[in-house]
């Protein structure tokens, strides 16, 4: 038995159903539960594979709210504010980005007074040069993750 591509094959199985047994896993990958157990474990300690969580509907749970903030930070201060914005709970994604803003944030608010809180409290910050906030109408696509390809 190769093991070739089994890394791939398993991350893939794992995308199809997060919370598969490895008894599974192996029966759908051909191999022992021990190689399964062992790969996933090798995976983990890499960081390829970061932990397990649901993927939640934050609008069925009240957050009706999906707002894109952009930010134009002081040229130095911009590790320091990511590690502050990344404490908002509410915000879902932080990017340091090319272009003409510097910081791309999107966060999940119960309703516009919600995020006009934390709009006003991210402007207080010094460190924030310019903002522009666009909020959703229509999630096409959130949360995608896509299959790897495996070299046959």
């Amino acid at each position: 038995m190769t093991y070739e591509h089994l890394d791939v094959r398993l991350v893939n199985a794992l995308l199809g159903d997060g919370r598969a047994s490895l008894r599974s896993l192996a029966e759908e990958l051909d191999v022992s539960v021990t190689t399964v157990s062992n790969h996933l474990k090798d995976l983990e300690d890499e960081g390829v594979i970061q932990g397990y969580a649901p993927i939640v509907d934050y609008d069925k749970l009240g957050y009706d709210v999906t707002a894109v903030l952009q930010l134009k930070v002081e040229g130095g201060a911009l590790p320091e504010f990511t590690d502050r914005l990344r404490e908002h709970e509410q915000m879902t994604s932080v990017y340091e980005v090319t272009g003409d803003y510097d910081v791309i944030a999107i966060g999940k608010f119960r309703d516009t007074d919600d995020m006009n809180a934390l709009i006003k409290e991210l402007l207080k910050d010094v460190d924030i040069k310019e903002s522009s906030t666009s909020v959703v109408l229509n999630a096409a696509v959130e949360n995608r993750q896509f299959e790897l390809d495996v070299e046959e």
